[in-house]
């Protein structure tokens, strides 16, 4: 009976399949997932007194949501898009979002409880032009009143209820720009102003019911327009003239043009070049000018009058009713930690209906927009909340003197990353003091016990997961033996670098970059400047941010040096030349400073930090420093070398002058760069030698020099299927940086990009379109040098006549063979990433970032070229992996589990200590987190690992063992007696 339970026991484990899912109770132990939205640049309140108030934003990462107007909480979210720009939003019929996107071709509408679609319609677009959105506002939900929707050259009047074009108007006319699109309240009349070639504008009268073409009206301008306008009521606008100088006020009552010129110097004196502000104001417009804000009243006739002057760090609110026929707006401003908020009347701007000084708990910049909504307040009054959008993209909410809420939303433009070691824990110091008594213990192994026998309740589950992150310690901030505990340091778009924790995701510390050269400049990247060993331990590491004055490449830059451990600035320099490339230099110096070039456009490069000592350790390595540049436009990639010392009088000594090594010209009627790829200039590789299936041994080969070049026919640069397979082609290229020889040739015929590839050690893999199967492809080739063959000579070895003691350099021609291998794939691909351990031994995986911004492992097996259909014995038992023509896509194998990164931009790994583990980060509008074990745990216990379990086994067979020595004494005893 024994053996016949072995057996099926046997024959079960044999047929069982391998899985990678987790249990319920183990999500979110080793991974995390933030959501956001992004820089918000629309934002419209609902507020009614039935259902929850929320507040409908849309921004800059194409993002529609709605926001919890208590906690700051996604209602919901809808991610559009990256060619799909949300233009405007408004709520229709009480009930619905309306979004006018794609440049005012596309008008969705979006049901306001839940998000879910409720119609889209496409709209007329003949060329680009402004984009713009009126949605009446009315209370009666029964009743269907038209959206007004100008964009591409067409005005469109869509039905709320089912998004049914009503009718169209074409104004694509040629020079004919439209401005504003205005219907005075009650009024059938739709008035359109624009401008024809900046010099003459035109009105439109259109009936609003049937779309036909009431009057029109022209009229010359001598001094031409600039373009920026502002509406101030329903038939006047003010715009100012070409050299932005004069204000002009242009008046169409009943469809007559009339203008009012005012010179910006009988407003203001001393005046220069004016600014019109966005902010909507009754009767009143909002003009920058001599670093100054003023308020300018436009009166019954077009005259303009200075009422107020603010700083020109305030930022303002469109006008909203407050009371019958009164108006008012916002106004928030800084001053360091602190935030200014008032409330006045437009129309009697000495009367401040509110006025709150709010206190910061950190620096977050400059106020961009300011969006205001009253409430009345339980006396009747009116009270006022302003939800405000700072210089580093985060939101606040701020209500009667506090802030309600904050939401971080410059995460969700991340540009580069980085990761940090936490401090060493010193010894009787514990930054996370738990205490656990004996009965505790107990209970917790117990609970253990039961989760492990199948025998936990639901609440036990729950009471197991706390009790394991409250054991785990992987909040505490100080770094643990197994290398879990980490800092991932994120740099903004916004120039914000934020510190966030591995174990829970919160942010540790962040810090703004500030600059005297420049108000604000923005993060090009991080690198790792200062990261101290053993025998440095009482200094902190730090990191180099660079950033730059202004979005154009010549312009200056800038350096800070941040502290990873506290935050702090340590120091920011402004350079005074601009930055086109750094260089990290495999140098360090007595502090362990990492060396660093920054390359210019002018074609030198400069020496940081400018140290003597940096200086010295440079010169000696002066002959053996290159760096290539790649000209995606022109086609080319050029290698360049050292030269000599800068000279004039602006230079220093740190500065070099460099020259021309070599070039690879692509020819551009048949070529064009479209991806370019190098490895990792840290990544750990365990051994260059690799064991074939015949026993034979091959050489890696192993260049950080190496550079991958994937080129497709300019007419294949376009989208997906917009060329026949005989018009495009693919080809990718393995280029030595140091001499710029080409190692390898690959043609794909009929292919087409985008090229998403992921580069690690000898090999490389790249995803592309076949444009012929009609099908995503994934290629891998792995590179080998040949002349080393000969190592496998013992009496070689013994002698001392292999070229393995010769010293290697990229001049002497290698003698290198490839192997290749193209599968199908199933799905698009966003990015690609591939996991890294500390010593490379670790089985590595493929991270694809898919188009449903998942994050799918894919075992480096499934695309080894060796595979075959019918695999020979040798090759199963190296793990060879017959061949099939399509890469397999396991639902278990989403190390996102359920969980999506919207907006999914790149996937970062970092190596911990444990050589099975290494972390997984993937940004995007939404941030991810997890621990991955390509090889499984096989140097650890797991966490949930039952030592109850365990020690109960332990003293059963202790037990077994002694009860079983007794009876055989007593067997044997008895045996002695007969």
């Amino acid at each position: 009976m024994a053996i016949r339970v072995f057996l099926l026991l046997l024959l079960f484990l044999s047929s069982a399949i391998v899985s990678f899912s987790l249990y319920e109770d183990q999500a979110g132990l080793a991974d995390w997932h933030q959501r956001y939205i992004g820089k918000v640049k629309h934002a419209v309140f609902h507020t009614q007194k039935t259902g929850r108030k929320r507040v409908i934003v849309s921004t800059e990462e194409n993002v529609v949501a709605s926001l919890d107007l208590r906690h700051g909480e996604i209602f919901w979210r809808h991610v559009l898009g990256t060619k799909d720009a949300i233009d405007g939003v408004g709520i229709a019929l009480g009930k619905y979002v309306i979004t006018l996107s794609s440049e005012g071709s596309t008008l969705r509408a979006w049901n306001l409880p839940d998000g879910q679609m409720v119609w889209e319609t496409a709209l007329s677009s003949a060329h680009h032009s402004k984009s713009l959105l009126s949605v009446p506002i009315n209370l009666k939900v029964d009743k269907d009143y038209p959206i007004t929707v100008f964009g591409g050259g067409y005005l469109h009047a869509v039905s709320a209820i089912d998004g049914e074009v009503l009718w169209e108007k074409d104004f694509t006319a040629e020079g004919f720009e439209v401005q504003r699109v205005l219907q005075p309240l009650g009024s059938t009349v739709i008035y359109v102003l624009g401008f024809v070639n900046l010099s003459e504008a035109v009105v439109y009268q259109i009936d609003s019911k049937i779309g036909e073409v009431v009057a029109q009206k022209s009229m010359v301008f001598p001094g031409g327009f600039s373009g920026e306008i502002s509406s101030v009521s329903s038939d006047k606008v003010v715009v100012l003239d070409s050299k932005k100088s004069i204000l002009v006020t242009i008046g169409f009552i009943d469809g007559d043009i009339s203008f009012q010129k005012t010179p910006v110097s009988d407003l203001v004196e001393n005046s220069g070049n004016a600014e019109i502000l966005s902010p909507l104001l009754s009767n009143m417009l909002a003009v920058k000018v001599n670093k100054r804000t003023i308020f300018v009243k436009v009166g019954g006739e077009g005259k303009l009058e200075v009422v107020d002057s603010l700083s020109d760090e305030t930022a303002m609110s469109d006008s909203l009713p407050v009371a019958d026929d009164q108006e008012a707006f916002a106004s928030v401003h800084h001053e360091g930690s602190k935030i200014h908020l008032m409330v006045k009347l437009v129309n009697e701007l000495d009367n401040v209906l509110l006025r709150e000084t709010i206190q910061m708990d950190q620096h977050r910049g400059r106020v961009h927009k300011v969006f205001m909504n009253n409430y009345i307040r339980t006396d009747r009054s009116n009270g006022f909340r302003a939800l405000i959008v700072m210089e580093d993209h985060s939101l606040l909410l701020l209500q009667q003197g506090a802030i309600v809420w904050s939401r971080e939303e410059g995460l969700a433009s991340v540009t580069d990353v980085t990761t940090a070691e936490l401090p060493v824990e010193k010894d009787g110091v514990s930054v996370a003091k738990v205490e656990h008594t004996l009965f505790e213990w107990l209970k917790g192994h117990v609970l253990k016990l039961k989760g492990s026998l199948l025998l936990a309740s639901p609440e036990d589950v729950v009471a197991i997961q706390e009790l394991r992150v409250k054991s785990s310690g992987k909040n505490k901030l100080t770094r643990d033996h197994n290398g879990f505990r980490k800092l991932i340091l994120a740099l903004t778009r916004a120039g914000k670098l934020f510190a966030l924790h591995t174990g829970d995701g919160r942010i540790v510390w962040s810090m703004l970059l500030k600059s005297q050269a420049c108000e604000r400049p923005n993060g090009i990247s991080l690198y790792q400047w200062q990261v101290p060993h053993h025998h440095a331990m009482d200094k902190n590491p730090s990191v180099l941010v660079v950033g730059r004055c202004g979005s154009d490449s010549s312009a200056p830059g800038v350096l800070s040096f941040v502290d990873v451990y506290t935050g702090k600035k340590i120091t920011s320099s402004d350079i005074g030349h601009s930055v086109v490339q750094v260089l990290p230099l495999p140098f360090t110096d007595s502090t362990e400073q990492r060396l660093h070039l920054i390359a210019d456009t002018v074609g030198h490069v400069h020496l940081y930090p400018k140290t003597s000592e940096a200086l010295s350790i440079f010169q000696r390595e002066f002959q053996n420093i290159y760096w290539y540049t790649v000209g995606a436009d022109d086609g080319i990639i050029r290698g360049h070398v050292m030269k000599s010392s800068c000279s004039g009088e602006t230079a220093d000594e740190y500065c070099f002058t460099t020259r021309e090594l070599w070039t690879v010209v692509f020819p551009s009627e048949s070529e064009k760069i479209i991806s370019t790829l190098t490895r990792k200039p840290n990544e750990v590789v365990h051994t260059q030698a690799k064991v074939n299936t015949d026993q034979d041994l091959l050489y890696k080969y192993v260049s950080r020099n190496l550079l991958f070049v994937a080129t497709v026919s300019p007419k294949g640069a376009g989208e997906i299927g917009s060329v026949t397979p005989e018009e495009s082609s693919l080809v990718v290229y393995l280029i030595d940086t140091i001499t710029g020889r080409i190692l390898h040739r690959l043609s794909h015929q009929g292919c087409q990009g985008p090229v998403h590839a992921v580069f690690s050690e000898n090999w490389v893999v790249y995803h592309y379109f076949n444009l012929r199967a009609h099908k995503y492809e994934v290629t891998v080739v792995e590179i080998y040098d040949q002349s080393r063959a000969e190592n496998k000579n013992v009496w070689k070895l013994i002698l001392g006549k292999h070229n393995l003691t010769a010293p290697i350099t990229s001049y002497s021609r290698p003698e290198v063979f490839t192997k290749s291998q193209s599968y199908f794939f199933a799905q698009s691909v966003k990015t690609i990433a591939v996991t890294s351990t500390a010593k490379g031994i670790t089985s590595k995986q493929l991270l694809i970032g898919t188009i449903g911004d998942q994050i799918l492992a894919l075992d480096k097996r499934f695309v080894d070229p060796r595979r075959t259909l019918n695999p020979s014995q040798a090759e199963k038992e190296e793990g060879i992996i017959p061949l099939t023509d399509s890469l397999p896509i396991i639902p278990q194998s989403y190390v996102t589990h359920s969980h999506r990164v919207e907006g999914l931009k790149g996937i970062v790994t970092a190596p911990s200590k444990l050589e099975s583990t290494t972390h997984v980060f993937a940004y995007g509008v939404d941030l991810f987190y997890t621990r991955l074990a390509p090889s499984k745990t096989y140097d650890s216990l797991t966490d949930d690992f039952s030592y109850a379990l365990l020690l109960i086994t332990i003293v059963a067979l202790v037990a077994a063992i002694y009860i079983t020595w007794a009876l055989s004494e007593k067997k044997e005893l008895s045996e002695k007696w007969r």
